[in-house]
């Protein structure tokens, strides 16, 4: 049998804790499977420095008593008895079966310490015979030997005489997220523990950005594209954009295909920022960001680029929405208060009686947007409009809960979204009344292929209640939810934690939700524009208000 070295026995020391809770988990160890062990002996193990297992055979298993940075290698024979024996052979045969490589030499370590340091005193090698002995041995040797075939090959013996590095730490600290928060307790049909084993045995984990290649390679595998993986500067441009303010030039972008090419156009420069300034009105076209050419480039990856520091510079390629002029402007980054919503007001004619219809467009889903909204519903009605347009094209999502507080300004009562997990639906979200701002007005809400996420959360539960007429062309069709989780490096990752399906019990990732009526593409996503296009008749877009709030 292979022998270990020291180095292999103990993980790093800042694992080491000696925390009262550790020590009274010490104690349950011991009395749980020898009440009348002496004093002594439990006394000693309390004064060892503790710490614990990467990780676990089972919560109530011996794999998570502590281990003493000496080893236990002063306890009694005694507590060889016909139970203790009992139970060894049925945590051996659990161990066999969930342990891996990284826990090897504790587990080694800890069978060793137990069961063949102690100190044979004379009192009780009378108490064992030595053909119970002899048996005893021989089946936690055979089953050492088993867990060897069965999880440790030579070489990886030879290197696992490492204490873990930093860069180890990380890897192993991403792959803990993943295994408590992801949905899909399958792992896309993967040994998640073996991964963590091969892993930590094949991947290169020399510096930062082999690790960080190490955990992209390891979400990869789960196929889902929307747990990902976020270095500092980007998991710190998530954060600042959920929190209503980030660094940039003051634009919000989506996709536009109304001239039958994919476009990446200026939906709205926030007022007064960079690109306001710089004359950059809605339906703008962007062709380049720094000389980078936008085709084949995501919204994220857009959005990234420009965003920067603080007064750095960053060079647009636009095409003019009037004259359809190319130019190429220079802009100064800055702190952008991000204002997700933005509202106008329509008069318009309906079998022959005028109205003021209001136009809301709602961009995202942060921590300003609630207030944000609630006053823009507020103003409107205090110059009294009639009804109600929310738009929500291309609006990608944002703040789970805060598609559940706007859904609720819309409903006075109903099922917003059904919460699933593995194990089937966990939570339901209604609307009780509370929150209530504007329940019995005529809504409209327009929506297109860039309307995904917490958007699809709100459209679903406005259509499915019949709260809302949905215009527009079917959704993205996301139907999962994210939660954030940060490293301690500062990196972090989006994981999938739950998914959800409307109030109708549909489910609509990867189909989306199919509009009550179509719209014309050309519609801007600006107040002005789409106002235009309800008042005169003879602008390309035009269309009648009738459309607007006529059931299906």
């Amino acid at each position: 049998m292979m022998a270990l070295s020291p180095a292999s026995y103990f993980m790093p020391w800042n694992c080491i804790s000696t925390k009262a809770g550790m020590k009274r988990q010490s104690c349950h160890f011991f009395y749980k499977f020898q009440p009348d062990l002496p004093r002594k002996y439990t006394e000693s193990l309390l004064r060892l420095h503790t710490f614990h297992f990467l990780g676990s055979c089972n919560e109530d298993s011996w794999t998570n008593s502590l281990k003493g940075k000496e080893g236990l290698t002063r306890l009694s024979d005694r507590i060889f008895t016909k139970e203790t024996r009992r139970s060894m052979r049925a945590w051996l045969r659990e161990c066999v079966e969930l342990v891996d490589a990284t826990e090897m030499p504790l587990l080694f370590h800890s069978i060793r310490g137990r069961f063949f340091h102690s100190e044979r005193k004379r009192s009780h090698s009378r108490r064992l015979n030595n053909k119970k002995r002899r048996g005893w041995l021989f089946l936690v040797a055979s089953a050492m030997v088993a867990l060897m075939v069965f999880s440790w090959t030579t070489d990886f013996a030879a290197s696992t005489a490492w204490a873990l590095t930093e860069e180890n730490l990380i890897f192993l600290e991403a792959w803990r997220v993943i295994d408590r928060a992801y949905v899909d307790k399958t792992f896309n049909g993967q040994s998640w523990f073996r991964y963590r084993e091969d892993a930590l045995r094949h991947e290169p984990m020399n510096s930062r950005e082999e690790t960080y290649a190490a955990i992209r390679k390891m979400l990869a595998s789960l196929n889902d594209p929307y747990t990902r993986f976020l270095e500092p500067e980007k998991f710190q441009s998530l954060r600042s954009g959920t929190s209503g303010a980030v660094t940039g030039v003051g634009l919000e972008v989506g996709f536009d295909s109304s001239s039958g090419v994919l476009e990446l156009v200026v939906v709205a420069p926030v007022v007064g920022g960079p690109a306001a300034r710089a004359g950059v009105v809605p339906g703008d076209v962007i062709l380049a960001i720094d000389g980078v050419n936008v085709e084949g480039m995501s919204l994220y990856e857009a959005a990234q680029r420009l965003q920067g520091p603080d007064h750095s510079l960053v060079e647009l390629t636009l095409l003019d929405k009037g004259p359809k002029q190319f130019r190429t402007i220079q802009l100064r980054r800055e702190k952008v208060t991000l204002n997700p919503v933005t509202w106008d007001s329509c008069d318009v004619s309906k079998d022959g009686d005028n109205f003021k219809l209001g136009y809301i467009r709602l961009s995202t889903f942060n921590q300003n947007s609630i207030r944000s909204l609630k006053d823009a519903i507020e103003r409107l009605r205090e110059i009294g409009v009639a009804a109600y347009v929310l738009d929500i094209r291309n609006n990608s999502g944002g703040l789970f809960p805060a598609a559940i507080d706007i859904a609720k300004m819309w409903l006075d009562k109903g099922v917003i979204v059904y919460i699933s997990d593995s194990k089937g639906v966990r939570d339901i979200y209604e609307s009780d009344g509370t929150g209530v701002v504007a329940s019995t007005e005529p809504l409209a809400v327009l929506v297109n292929k860039g309307t995904a996420s917490a958007s699809e959360i709100l459209a679903g539960a406005l259509k499915d209640n019949r709260r809302a007429v949905i215009l527009g062309e079917p959704t993205f069709g996301k139907g999962k939810i994210q939660s954030v989780f940060e490293l301690s490096d500062g990196s972090g990752m989006a994981v999938t934690v739950a998914r959800y399906k409307t109030p109708a019990n549909i489910d609509i990732d990867k189909v989306g939700i199919p509009p009550d009526f179509p719209l014309p593409f050309s519609i801007p996503m600006d107040g002005e524009g789409f106002c235009k296009c309800l008042e005169e008749t003879t602008v390309e877009c035009n269309f009648s208000p009738k459309v607007l709030f006529t059931r299906p």
